[in-house]
């Protein structure tokens, strides 16, 4: 049985058990939300190297790292040290995008090195296959498809991005509206291609019933993807956005009956007063189904420091509902993410997961930063950075400047808490 049909049948998994002991909260709690639908446990039941966790209501905003080799650079051993310093940032999952080299072999690389779940997009490895034995990635088969998701099913994925919600209709919103930068999700564009080639419907929407026998069978959570998510702000909210997410609403339901877990890719580049907009839509339309959202970017002309494009509009998102983050780096727009890039993203977006977390109300957060506030009073440097999303990096920018006191070397003899500390106790003793 899927974790969505034992919490149905009101059995609590030891994955549940295992994300609810995490969160701090019941494990009741957990195999509620799981029931409803409104919290995944993405779970591979061959995954053997998992430590599960949970994403959506009530948990804490989840951050994902995408890792994997292009077609003009990576191996193993890049991805594997990507990984690495992923988990060591504090992700909560990893995808592998591997377009590039031997994909199977780095996906099971990354699977069996990773304690935490990975993610894929299988149309990548489908469509670059066609490519390579048929000349083009139009000439690739709906079985051809299948047979790639079933594969990364059988090696252990624990969540697979399938761009189901890209159908004939929301192409046809397309053409009509136009845009500024058309569609730029990689799925979603092979899916086009294939699409105005052939003829036809999209196999995994056409087929979604085959699709969900096939992620059932090993308990794969469907991550819907956003194939006409805006890549500019002015493409933010438009007709093919939300046709698609419309589509995705349907098939949320679809696979709740069918006892998969779901959850619902989301945008994208959107101007900041839309972020929220973007969150309420996808929890109405989707019936509660974790948000999955890519930042977002809250503006176009930050090259090279995009991680904080997407930490400004991920903590807005998370705020107001978004359940998983997708990190963005420094590197976004313009090159693959080396090691430094992957660590940067990371922290930025768990700066974003944790505000969003403390305007959620989740529990601990809040604590988190009093802890914090309270170790620096003390002046208790050690505690600060053991408290701090990165201690390492707080260790060495404390390190940099060795101050003569206890103080740090901005204020020096002249610390605003230290001074009004001894004023206050000389006062008080006065008195």
């Amino acid at each position: 049985m899927t974790q969505l049909e034992l919490a149905k049948a009101g059995v609590i998994s030891p994955q549940m058990e295992v994300v609810a002991k995490a969160e701090g909260i019941e494990a009741e709690t957990v195999r509620w939300g799981v029931a409803e639908g409104a919290i995944v446990i993405p779970a591979n039941l061959r995954h053997s190297s998992l430590v599960p966790c949970g994403i959506g209501r009530g948990l804490h905003t989840k951050v994902n790292a995408n890792i994997g080799t292009s077609s003009d650079y990576g191996d193993i051993d890049t991805e594997l040290a990507k990984l690495r310093a992923a988990v060591e940032s504090g992700a909560d999952t990893v995808m592998d995008l591997s377009t590039g080299g031997d994909m199977p072999a780095v996906r099971r690389a990354i699977i069996e090195a990773s304690s935490v779940p990975v993610g894929t997009v299988p149309i990548y490895q489908a469509g670059i296959q066609a490519v390579e034995r048929h000349g083009a990635i139009v000439k690739m088969t709906a079985d051809d498809l299948f047979a790639t998701i079933e594969e990364h099913a059988r090696d252990g994925v624990d969540f697979i991005t399938v761009h189901c919600g890209v159908t004939r209709s929301a192409i046809a919103r397309l053409k009509e509206q136009g845009r500024v930068t058309d569609v730029v999700s990689r799925g979603g564009a092979f899916l086009i291609g294939w699409m105005l080639q052939n003829e036809r419907e999209n196999p995994l929407y056409e087929y979604f019933d085959r699709l969900l026998e096939l992620v059932k069978e090993y308990d794969v959570t469907l991550s819907l993807g956003d194939g006409m998510r805006p890549g500019s702000l002015a493409d933010a909210t438009d007709r093919a956005q939300l046709d698609e997410l419309l589509t995705l609403g349907e098939l949320v339901g679809r696979a709740r009956q069918a006892g998969v877990q779901a959850m619902v890719e989301g945008p994208g580049h959107l101007p900041i007063n839309q972020v929220e907009t973007n969150v309420r839509l996808e929890k109405a339309i989707c019936k509660g189904a974790p948000f999955y959202v890519l930042g977002p970017l809250v503006t176009d002309v930050a090259a090279g420091y995009d991680h904080i494009t997407g930490a400004i509009g991920g903590a807005v998102a998370a705020a107001a509902g978004a359940d998983f983050l997708c990190y963005v780096t420094p590197a976004e727009h313009l090159s693959l993410p080396d090691v430094e890039d992957v660590r940067q993203g990371v922290i930025a977006s768990r700066i974003a997961a944790h505000a969003g977390d403390i305007a959620k109300g989740v529990k601990g957060a809040e604590e988190w930063d009093r802890r914090m506030s309270q170790a620096r009073k003390k002046l208790d440097w050690e505690e600060q950075a053991r408290l701090s999303l990165d201690p390492e990096r707080s260790r060495q920018v404390h390190r940099k400047y060795v101050p003569a006191g206890s103080a740090c070397s901005m204020c020096g003899e002249f610390c605003a808490m230290d001074l009004v500390e001894r004023y206050l106790g000389i006062f008080a003793t006065r008195c």
